[in-house]
């Protein structure tokens, strides 16, 4: 079922280092991921998100942190934390806090810099970060998702910056991004139930927008 299936991934141990991110340089960048991986991952922090189950999310986290980052136990505790700090701060509506939001995932990308050769300003990623989060926010309230523009724009702005590629070239993962993010809506109005088909659409539009970004990354 996909429930146990999603839960067998978020208590995983085993570091796989499915996505590895080194940058020599603004444009010279290699990447070894596995969409299909990924893209789980992230659906389980999703449904873990959107019903609230906050031990499942930082547990999900942690292995996002150790196997898609590669990063060393202590930083991995460290950025689990800022991620979910983050996402708790932002998720309240309407009294969230995105000051703090901001400030936290400002913490998890200078975390990222500091384990890394990448070369970004921690603050201008955590702008965009939220921006796009902002964005999403309003698609959600006001149900205006068929229109999703500027949240593609605000992804691309996102993959763009943090990947040193045109965002032209990631406009098709951006897409497929948003995408997914309109399965989750309809989901989340549809209850939460986490047996849902609508989860299994979510996570293939993640698998087609983290393939696409694989490829806009190795054609730069």
């Amino acid at each position: 079922m996909i429930a146990n299936r999603e839960r067998r991934v978020s208590s995983c141990g085993r570091v796989s280092r499915v996505w590895r991110l080194r940058r020599r340089g603004r444009g010279n960048v290699r990447t070894s991921l596995d969409p299909q991986r990924v893209a789980q991952l992230e659906s389980v922090l999703w449904v873990s998100y959107y019903r609230r189950e906050w031990v499942r999310f930082l547990r999900t986290a942690l292995v996002v942190m150790r196997d898609v980052f590669g990063l060393p136990w202590v930083a991995t505790a460290r950025g689990s934390w800022f991620l979910l700090r983050a996402t708790r701060r932002w998720s309240p509506s309407p009294d969230n806090d995105p000051p703090a939001a901001r400030l936290a995932m400002e913490r998890f990308y200078r975390l990222l810099k500091q384990h890394t050769d990448d070369q970004f300003d921690p603050a201008e990623a955590a702008r965009l970060e939220v921006e796009w989060w902002a964005i999403h926010r309003v698609h959600q309230q006001t149900n205006a998702s068929r229109d999703a523009r500027a949240l593609v724009d605000a992804l691309a702005a996102l993959y763009a910056y943090a990947f040193g590629v045109p965002d032209t070239a990631i406009r098709q993962a951006a897409e497929q991004r948003a995408l997914a993010m309109r399965y989750c809506d309809q989901w989340v109005r549809a209850g939460c139930d986490p047996e849902s088909s609508l989860i299994v659409q979510k996570r293939a539009a993640l698998v087609r927008s983290y393939a696409s970004l694989v490829a806009a990354v190795h054609r730069a």
